[in-house]
């Protein structure tokens, strides 16, 4: 087994973390940079940080909060929210990411994926998929996902496995796959689509969505077979420890990233 990552994440609004659920209903989780300072201190293998409204407000993401961030940690650091052209991700590579993450722009005009893994290379970009569950797209074995865009608000029309082969298929390095139905409802990542996406492409998926226990982990990383978990409230409320996290998966059998 390849060594599975912990990876928390901020999602930001006006400079300050936020976390919902189902992507409504926010409320304040402390300041950005005090956190990611805490998340790098105590074991995360990566820091995931998302300008949810970026998007929807038509602008780029505040590339001088991601700076200051960047100046405090010392893993690495993936940024996405309002990313539209080739300069954006210029402005946020040179402001401290190693990665950064896209979806709108990537279902939007899906050559932009091409393009940016031929600039900067495969292992720097991301492809961020939203999911819900659609019954238009089930069959007799399987159940249906849609991917939506603009902070979970418009659905697409494409269907999730569809959409991560393509972008596999373009140069993108990693699908970051948020469940929305299972986004802060703290009761288990939905391990069938992961799983299937997995099984579909030939890159790295982390899981996002529905994390509240420490068995929550255990069962993506053994049955849906993701090589991350992605978390954010049960990190920002001290409902689960990173460290004691880390303890409880490697006592399971999981291999474990280590860090230097």
């Amino acid at each position: 087994m390849l060594a599975k990552r912990i990876i928390p994440c901020l999602d930001v609004r006006d400079g300050r973390t936020v976390k919902g659920v189902n992507f409504i209903n926010l409320r304040d989780a402390g300041d950005a940079v005090e956190l990611a300072q805490l998340y790098s201190a105590s074991g995360a293998d990566e820091l995931t940080f998302l300008d949810i409204t970026a998007t929807v407000e038509n602008r780029s993401t505040f590339s001088a909060l991601v700076r200051r961030i960047a100046d405090h940690i010392g893993i690495p650091f993936t940024v996405g929210g309002g990313i539209r052209t080739i300069g954006d991700v210029g402005v946020l590579l040179d402001s401290g990411a190693d990665k950064i993450s896209i979806n709108s722009q990537a279902v939007a005009d899906p050559s932009v994926i091409d393009t940016l893994a031929l600039q900067y290379g495969s292992q720097c970009i991301v492809c961020a998929i939203d999911a819900r569950r659609n019954p238009r797209f089930d069959s007799a074995t399987e159940e249906g996902w849609e991917v939506y865009v603009h902070g979970g608000r418009k659905p697409t029309g494409l269907e999730v496995v569809a959409w991560a082969k393509e972008a596999y298929g373009r140069g993108c390095g990693e699908i970051l796959l948020t469940s929305m139905e299972n986004d802060g409802v703290k009761q288990g990542f939905a391990l069938d689509i992961t799983r299937r996406v997995g099984e579909a492409v030939g890159i790295p998926v982390i899981a996002s969505g529905g994390a509240g226990t420490m068995e929550h982990f255990v069962d993506v990383f053994t049955k849906a077979k993701a090589d991350a978990a992605l978390a954010a409230s049960i990190f920002h409320f001290h409902e689960i420890d990173i460290p004691e996290l880390k303890i409880f998966l490697s006592q399971r059998g999981i291999t474990m990233r280590t860090r230097q």
